[in-house]
């Protein structure tokens, strides 16, 4: 497979396009550094990934110790004034809660250099270059749903979208660095026609599993809110059982689509052991979830296990996706 700094100017590049990391003589300082931009696309790309991971684990934390009002209002966090007020009755709560907010910031700052690593690289797609966008824009919707949040006390339905929003970025924001490592030609689908469509039913799977978690935790005690302990007019009990029976099925089709790979023969390049690969660490990936989260539910539901159980959600997801992403090359 060809490298991005390798391959010859796409077609659709703008005319006199010069390749990534190169400049012409007369070239000036600014447009030399701006060349060298997508030497830094992966470790830019792998700390987005990071980020987007982080924040739901922060997001949780703020979740699990009521600190979502900790900032009585939004944009700034006390009325006239961006950080937390100290005085002598003030709580961890401002602080965790400006925490979370401060690692948005710190987001939209990785987000503008994903845009410029991405668009700077004259050697790829016009439209790969315009997903440099996308993780910008997602922190902008996510700082958006955040302030709803708050100006609504913690609406469950809004908390949820949070949730779903930030597993959307994790997802989207593995696409991206695994595309930084790809050419840019047509996907060619390296797996059996079986195990395609298995790793369809279990991106299909995770999106159930994922929204079940939500709504599971929504129903419980740590929906978020010191004075309603449960915020989702649902059975705690009987979301569990739904959300264990959905990653059970899950677990199912993931052996399913392992039988099939390790039956077929191994393609060119090494092609069919990426996939395996990939799957083998998402099979470890959900063992450890499940474990987590029958620990956490005949334990009483401790908050450091819930925190662990939202980070194990953000790894299935982006394990998910890197297994259905290694079904083809470019």
């Amino acid at each position: 497979m060809s490298t991005p700094d390798t391959q010859a100017a796409p077609d659709d590049a703008p005319a006199g396009a010069v390749p990534a990391g190169r400049t012409t003589p007369g070239a000036s300082l600014a447009a030399r550094l701006l060349a060298r931009l997508p030497r830094w696309s992966r470790a830019v790309l792998l700390a987005n990934l990071i980020g987007q991971i982080g924040i739901i684990v922060t997001g949780g934390a703020v979740r699990l110790t009521e600190s979502g009002l900790g900032c009585s209002t939004w944009p700034e966090c006390e009325p006239g004034q961006f950080t937390p007020a100290f005085h002598e009755a003030t709580s961890l709560h401002p602080y965790i809660e400006f925490g979370n907010r401060t690692l948005t910031g710190v987001l939209g700052i990785i987000a503008l250099a994903v845009f410029l690593v991405m668009i700077s690289d004259t050697s790829r797609t016009r439209s790969y270059r315009l997903l440099g966008l996308v993780p910008g824009l997602g922190v902008i919707a996510q700082a958006v749903i955040g302030g709803v949040v708050v100006l609504l006390d913690l609406h469950p339905g809004w908390v949820s979208l949070h949730f779903g929003v930030s597993g959307a970025l994790v997802a989207l924001s593995l696409y991206l660095l695994h595309r930084s490592g790809e050419s840019d030609g047509p996907p060619r689908v390296v797996v059996p026609a079986p195990a395609r469509l298995l790793a369809w039913a279990l991106a299909a799977l995770t999106a159930v599993v994922v929204v079940l978690g939500v709504l599971t935790t929504g129903a419980g005690p740590h929906s978020g809110d010191a004075e309603v302990g449960y915020r989702l007019a649902l059975d705690p009990a009987a979301m569990s059982r739904a959300h264990a029976v959905a990653v059970w099925a899950f677990l199912l089709v993931l052996a399913a689509y392992l039988v099939v790979l390790q039956r077929a023969g191994d393609g060119p390049a090494g092609d069919l052991a990426r996939a395996r690969r990939a799957a083998w660490l998402l099979v470890a990936i959900t063992l450890a979830q499940g474990a987590i989260g029958y620990v956490q539910y005949f334990t009483g539901l401790p908050i450091l296990l819930v925190g662990l159980h939202m980070l194990g959600a953000a790894l299935l997801i982006a394990g998910t996706t890197r297994v259905f992403l290694t079904t083809r090359v470019r």
